[in-house]
Order: structure tokens, then C-alpha cells, then sequence
């Protein structure tokens, strides 16, 4: 339905109704004017009937017949009036504009005034003049004169005057109704239009403040007019938008703070409804699933979630009433293990709106656990193999061989060594455990010392077993290099990754050692020339008890700790430890510290 403005249905309906009256009253008032003006008329001709019959009434008594027509075409020049004089015979005595003589009888049924008149009665009648040979309005009176008691019509006296003189004046007078009728419709359409314009203003000022509220625009105040009634509703208006502009700060302020600790919680969080469509997610949910959260927002939790086990705890959370719990592990890469703890979501008033969903990425922890696993039987692994040698040599002794001084000595032997091999299993462990106690305390001491001595100090305790195997160590750094350290921790990390050097060289291979200072820290470098690491071990390189040639590392005497001591040492330091290597290749280790 084609709408209309308010302007343009007040307007035109007042202005109708208004020309309407304007027009039945033109109607009506030209009516009045026109019986009115025909009266006055009328009666004006009646007067001067009056007035010639006193004198046409003397002259008949004196039996002037003649100078009755003189009498009419004199008054009848003075008063602009046709005065005619007639006898109760019809004949014509005397005629204001024509002759008597030559005019016809005037008696009979086509002069109804005239009869009237005769017959002792005044007429009036407008009709048409076959004498003149146009409509005229017509006046008679009768001419009465006494006998006695008695009184009898003598003659009739005439007035008129052309029908054309009164419509022209009623064409002028209703000319004259018709503009001022108009003058007053002209001033009722403006204020028709004043008046519409007046009332649709506001209207307008409130729609446009109505559309502004839609807008959010909710601090704009709107002007209230002096009418009552739409004062009212501006005023309810505004009230309205403050209270909306109050409302929706706090409903903002609280989805904020709402968004601002979904967005901080290290869990992820995830809102379905009962169809089981995603009505929320947080960041970390998002990162966890490997989602876009604006993307899957809508979408159900079979098209957002391709696990089978986590779409199985939402169902459950949809179902029933009380909290679920699950294990769940997304086969993406890497692998993750999430704890889910689901509850259905309820409103207000205690109805069942769909679920919330609490993903815990449990995946360090379960590395953890299976790192502790792997230690405890490396650890067991480790002391079993020495206490396993010990166990046999001290069953050989006890089983004779103790009589033969050279088997004793060969088992004794055994034994120191199995012994000492306990015991740097045990130093490194202990040293290991120290070191990572000390740096979750931030007990680890750091001093600004020079670089060059500490590795000068750990060449030195490695310089025996270099020369054994004919290794050449070269040092290179630059004196005044330094930085906050420990010294015996750094010494310690870089004596382990010369042995290892040293440990995994081709005889006759050189060993070099460096230190050098970077954009933000300086690097501790030691490179060999040995048969290098495979890509695949390289992750894990640094883990304790963790081997590349387990059959080599146990007859070389390593414990299988060395490396992960170099990391914490490091990392107690503020640093970290990296690898380069390639098989064939050899290898390079550097310790990272930050520059002071």
C-alpha cells in the first residue's frame, strides 16, 4: 500500500471541507443577495408607484387626462424609471418611453400585475416586454378614489425598470461574493497548510530522532514541542532512548568483560545451543580446534568439529541435566589430548538453552608424564646395567674366584668401574636435579665475569682426554668478552659439550672452540668434525638419557645426561643451547646468552 505523508492528508482534507462551506455559503449568501437586492428593488419601484400615483390621482380628479402622459415621461427621466399610467379599460393614459396612443390595451391575462393592481391590489412581477422586447421588473399599485364609503379603482399606476440594470448589479455583487469567497479560500489553504505543517513538523522531528535511536545514536535528545499531546510523546521518546542508551552501555560493558575473560582463560570455551550450533567460541578454543571462531559461529558442532569422540560429549551436555567429562585426542599435527568438562547452559529462568564446553589442552601434561615414564626407565635401564656387571662379579668372587689373585683382580676391577659409573650417574642426576631446582627459585647466581677464562678452564680439564686421542682443541675469543654468568655452571656446560666432541671424534680430528659477540648476545660455539647427527635425533638430542648410538654412548661411559645439563645450565642463565649438524658433516653446539 503506497504510503502518504501526514502533510498531505491533513492539507488537502481541511482544505476540501473548508471550500465545501466556502462553497455552500457563496451558494446560500448569493441566494439572500439576490431575493434581498430583488426586494429592495422592488420596493424602491413601489415607492415611486407611491409617489406618481398622488400626483396621476390629483390629475384625475380634475379630469387632465392629457397631462398624465406629460407627468410620466418627466418623472420617468428624473428616476430613471418606466412609469405607465393605465385605466381600468386597459387602455394606456400615459407611458414614461412610449406613446400612449399607438400602445396596445394593457388588460388581460399576460400582465398579472396590472390585473392585480386593478382589482385594488399592488403586484410585482418580473417578466418579459413585448412592448419594450425585453425582461423588466414590474411595480403596480391601483389609484383608488372615494364615493361615498365606498372606494373604486380609477386607474393603476406602473413602475419598472430593465430586468438587465438588476442582473448586471447582481452579476457585480456576485462577482464580488465569488473573489472574496476565494480570498478566503487562498487563506484557508495556507492556513490549512500552516496548520498541517505545524502538527507534521514534529512528526517529522520525531521520526528522524526515531531513526537516529535505530542508528545507536541513543545520547540525542529531541526537541520537545508546545502541543500536548506530541510533547508527551517526545518526551516519552526521550526517556526511552536514555533508558536504551543505559541498557545498552551495561549489556556492552558486561559482553566486554565477558569477551575480555574468555579471551584471557588459557582454557578453551565453547557455547552450543540445543540444535547444537555454535552460539560462542573463545580465541583459545578457536587455535586449539585449528578454527576461524567468526567462521563456525552458527554452524553446527558436526560441520565445526570433524572428532567423533568431542561431537559425542556435546551430545551428552545437550542430553542430560548433569555435568560430562571426557578425554579427547585431536590426531591433527602435532597430536593433542584435550580434558573436556561439559554442563548444560541455562538462562533466567532455569530453561535449557544449549551447552557450554571447557576444553583443557592437557598435551604437555601428558608429555610430561610420558617423559617422566621414559626417564624412570632410563634411569632404571642405566643403574641396572652397572649394578647387573656388579651383581655377576661379585657372584663370580663369591663362587672361588677370589683365590685366583689375576680373576680377583680382573673382577675387582669390574667392579671399581661399575661403581664409578654409578656414581656419574648418580653426580649427574643430583647436578641435573640442583640446577633445575635452583632456576625455578631463581637461586642461581650470576655475576659479570669474562667469557675467556671459563672456557679456557674447561679446555684444560678435557685437555688430557684430547690428547689421548691425539684431538686438537683450538680456542678462540676475545678477552675483554663478557657477561652475567656463572662461571662454574658455564664451565660445567662447556666442558660436557667438549668431552662429547671429543668423545665422538675420528682420532686426529680438531676440536674448535669460539666465542663471539652478536647483535643481542653472545654465542659459545664448539665444533667437531665427527660423524654429525641425523635430522631425526636432533629434537630430541637434548632429553635426558636419550642416545643416538645407545651400544657406542655406553662403551664411551657417558651417562646420557650430558646434554640436558648443557640446556639448563643454559637456560638457568637466561639462554638457550642449539644444534647444527648434518651426518658427515660433524657437528656444532652453541650456547646462546644474553648480552649484558
Amino acid at each position: 500500500m503506497r504510503r502518504i505523508r501526514l502533510l498531505w492528508q491533513v492539507f488537502p482534507s481541511c482544505f476540501i471541507i473548508t471550500l465545501v462551506a466556502l462553497i455552500a455559503a457563496t451558494v446560500l449568501a448569493s441566494g439572500l443577495v439576490r431575493r434581498f437586492y430583488l426586494e429592495q428593488t422592488t420596493s424602491d419601484l413601489e415607492s415611486r408607484a407611491h409617489l406618481v400615483r398622488e400626483h396621476v390621482s390629483v390629475l384625475l380628479q380634475r379630469g387632465e387626462p392629457g397631462a398624465i402622459d406629460a407627468l410620466c415621461k418627466q418623472l420617468g427621466r428624473e428616476s430613471s424609471t418606466r412609469v405607465t399610467v393605465i385605466l381600468p379599460s386597459g387602455q394606456v393614459v400615459g407611458d414614461s418611453e412610449e406613446n400612449p396612443v399607438r400602445m396596445e390595451l394593457h388588460s388581460g391575462p399576460g400582465r398579472p400585475e396590472i390585473e392585480s393592481a386593478l382589482r385594488g391590489m399592488a403586484a410585482r412581477s418580473i417578466r418579459y416586454s413585448r412592448t419594450l422586447r425585453r425582461s423588466m421588473v414590474y411595480v403596480a399599485v391601483p389609484i383608488l378614489q372615494k364615493h361615498g364609503d365606498d372606494a373604486r379603482v380609477v386607474a393603476a399606476v406602473r413602475t419598472s425598470i430593465p430586468f438587465a440594470s438588476v442582473r448586471d448589479a447582481l452579476t457585480a455583487i456576485y462577482w464580488q461574493i465569488a473573489l472574496g469567497a476565494l480570498g478566503v479560500a487562498l487563506l484557508t489553504a495556507m492556513a490549512s497548510l500552516l496548520v498541517a505543517r505545524r502538527i507534521a513538523r514534529p512528526l517529522e522531528d520525531l521520526r528522524l530522532g526515531a531513526e537516529a535511536f535505530a542508528r545507536g545514536e541513543l545520547d540525542r535528545s529531541l526537541p520537545v514541542p508546545n502541543l500536548v499531546e506530541i510533547g508527551v510523546l517526545a518526551e516519552s521518546m526521550n526517556q526511552m532512548g536514555a533508558e536504551l542508551d543505559k541498557r545498552i552501555k551495561t549489556v556492552t560493558r558486561q559482553r566486554n568483560e565477558l569477551e575480555a575473560i574468555l579471551l584471557s582463560m588459557t582454557e578453551g570455551v565453547v557455547a552450543v545451543s540445543t540444535q547444537a550450533r555454535v552460539v560462542r567460541m573463545n580465541a583459545t578454543c578457536a587455535r586449539i580446534l585449528g578454527v576461524d571462531r567468526r567462521q563456525v559461529r552458527g554452524q553446527t558442532i558436526q560441520e565445526t568439529l570433524r572428532n567423533p569422540m568431542l561431537q559425542a560429549l556435546v551430545e551428552r551436555a545437550l542430553a542430560g541435566p548433569e555435568p560430562v567429562a571426557g578425554d579427547v585426542v585431536l590426531r591433527n599435527e602435532p597430536q593433542r589430548f584435550l580434558h573436556v568438562r561439559g554442563a548444560p547452559l541455562r538462562d533466567a529462568q532455569d530453561r535449557q538453552i544449549g551447552a557450554v564446553l571447557v576444553l583443557n589442552d592437557v598435551t604437555h601434561l601428558r608429555r610430561l608424564e610420558s617423559m617422566r615414564r621414559d626417564f624412570v626407565a632410563n634411569v632404571s635401564h642405566e643403574l641396572k646395567t652397572p649394578i647387573t656387571s656388579i651383581k655377576g662379579a661379585i657372584e663370580t668372587l663369591q663362587d672361588g674366584a677370589v683365590a685366583d689373585p689375576e680373576d680377583a683382580t680382573r673382577f675387582l676391577d669390574i667392579l671399581a668401574r661399575q661403581a664409578d659409573r654409578l656414581n656419574a650417574i648418580i653426580e649427574d642426576l643430583l647436578s641435573l636435579s640442583r640446577i633445575e631446582r635452583d632456576t625455578e627459585q631463581l637461586a642461581v647466581a650470576l655475576a659479570e665475569n669474562r667469557i675467556e677464562p671459563v672456557l679456557a678452564g674447561a679446555l684444560q680439564m678435557c685437555e688430557s682426554k684430547a690428547n689421548e686421542r691425539g684431538i686438537a682443541m683450538e680456542l678462540s675469543c676475545d678477552p675483554a668478552l663478557q657477561a652475567r654468568i656463572n662461571a662454574a655452571l658455564l664451565e660445567n656446560a662447556v666442558v660436557n659439550l667438549i668431552d662429547n666432541a671429543i668423545k665422538y671424534s675420528e682420532a686426529g680430528q680438531p676440536v674448535r672452540i669460539e666465542a663471539q659477540a652478536q647483535a643481542d648476545e653472545i654465542v659459545i660455539s664448539v665444533r667437531d668434525q665427527g660423524r654429525g647427527i641425523a635430522a631425526e635425533h636432533q629434537g630430541r638430542i637434548f632429553e635426558r638419557f636419550y642416545r643416538v648410538d645407545k651400544a657406542r654412548s655406553r662403551s664411551e661411559g657417558g651417562t646420557g645426561l650430558g646434554l640436558a645439563i648443557v640446556k639448563h645450565i643454559a637456560k638457568a642463565q637466561g639462554g638457550s643451547v642449539t644444534l647444527e649438524s648434518a651426518p658427515g658433516r660433524g657437528s656444532t653446539f652453541r650456547i646462546h646468552l644474553p648480552r649484558s
